[in-house]
């Protein structure tokens, strides 16, 4: 059982892969730094987890997209359709 401190990382495979595959669909250069995230809420009316990424490029601009489902779960379709959403 984990307790409330334990620290809840991420499978770094499943980290690499979704850096991976924004890079790939938004045509980043190296330079680009890419962080990805799970969060978790417990509050009323949010999602319970959901996948936030983020790209800070080299002149300091930044983006950031959610997918709602865990890190672990997010496919290669799931991060076609970013950015393509009103």
């Amino acid at each position: 059982m984990r307790g409330l401190f334990d620290p809840n990382r991420p499978d770094p495979k499943s980290v690499r892969r979704i850096k991976m595959l924004i890079a790939e669909r938004f045509g980043f250069p190296e330079s680009t730094t890419l962080a990805v995230a799970e969060l978790r809420c417990h509050e009323p009316g949010c999602l319970p987890v959901e996948t936030v990424i983020t790209a800070r490029e080299a002149d300091g601009s930044m983006r950031d997209w959610r997918v709602a489902k865990p890190l672990s779960e997010v496919e290669r379709a799931d991060i076609e359709i970013l950015g393509r959403q009103p």
